[in-house]
């Protein structure tokens, strides 16, 4: 995780766009490339949300209205051009669009669909996230809030990647590495249900001999630490047959 100083700080070669906290959409379905994006936004000291569609990537985008898209090309249901095509036809979103695709002829249309800048796969996520500066930066238009502040907050729970710090209705929450990641995944998009898959998948890197059952494990004691009656929880709820989901409103 980033460092307690500030993700924009004295960065070797890095562009300054100044104290900006972007809210970005990341459209991708492949789930280890999403989940890669969004943990180098989130070090970066922005805000992300994840879909792994075109239409929820469109549905997103009107609900609420993203500083920059990063859009892979092979969506299903509507692919990454059919995506760019209708935010181009009624907003200026910046996109960035990846594809494993690097024919001429994509990438033209591409741009001249209106994406800001194209890379194509394999990439380095720290050249992904130099190219989403400088395009912030080129866009000119005012970046959500304009703030220093990249904590994540819905539903009473405040999530601080920089300072890898919880805190629920103001009080401090000691959370495992596992607890935090999960957090912080439901955080940054309350009412989405998580499956326990889903779930692991965020906690991989920390503990790979996990299971789909340590998710409950990790819910029943985040339950413990953030309701005030476990047995009766409020904010962390079990859809069943399905996962869990965060219940409140994204800060």
């Amino acid at each position: 995780m980033a460092s307690p100083s500030h993700p924009h700080s004295s960065r070797p070669g890095a562009l300054s766009i100044g104290p900006v906290c972007a809210y970005v959409l990341v459209a991708e379905d492949d789930e280890k490339q999403a989940e890669l994006i969004r943990r180098s936004l989130l070090k970066e000291g922005h805000t992300a949300t994840v879909v792994h569609d075109g239409g929820a990537a469109l549905d997103e985008a009107r609900r609420h209205r993203p500083d920059l898209v990063v859009l892979d090309l092979m969506l299903p249901v509507v692919d990454g051009f059919g995506v760019c095509r209708v935010l181009r036809q009624s907003d200026d979103i910046p996109v960035v669009m990846l594809t494993a695709r690097s024919t001429e002829d994509d990438i033209l249309l591409g741009l001249e669909l209106g994406a800001d800048d194209y890379m194509t796969k394999p990439y380095s996520p720290r050249e992904l996230m130099a190219r989403i500066r400088t395009v912030l930066r080129r866009s000119g238009r005012p970046v959500s809030e304009q703030r220093d502040d990249p904590v994540v907050r819905a539903g009473g729970i405040a999530v601080d990647p920089a300072r890898h710090a919880v805190t629920c209705d103001d009080a401090p929450v000691d959370c495992t590495p596992a607890e935090y990641e999960i957090l912080l995944a439901m955080v940054a998009e309350p009412e989405r249900v998580f499956s326990r898959r889903q779930l692991l998948h965020r906690t991989r890197g920390i503990d790979r001999a996990s299971t789909e059952r340590a998710i409950d494990v990790h819910i029943m004691n985040l339950r413990k630490k953030i309701e005030a009656d476990p047995r009766r929880p409020v904010r962390l709820l079990t859809v069943f047959g399905v996962g869990y989901k965060l219940k409140g409103d994204r800060a």
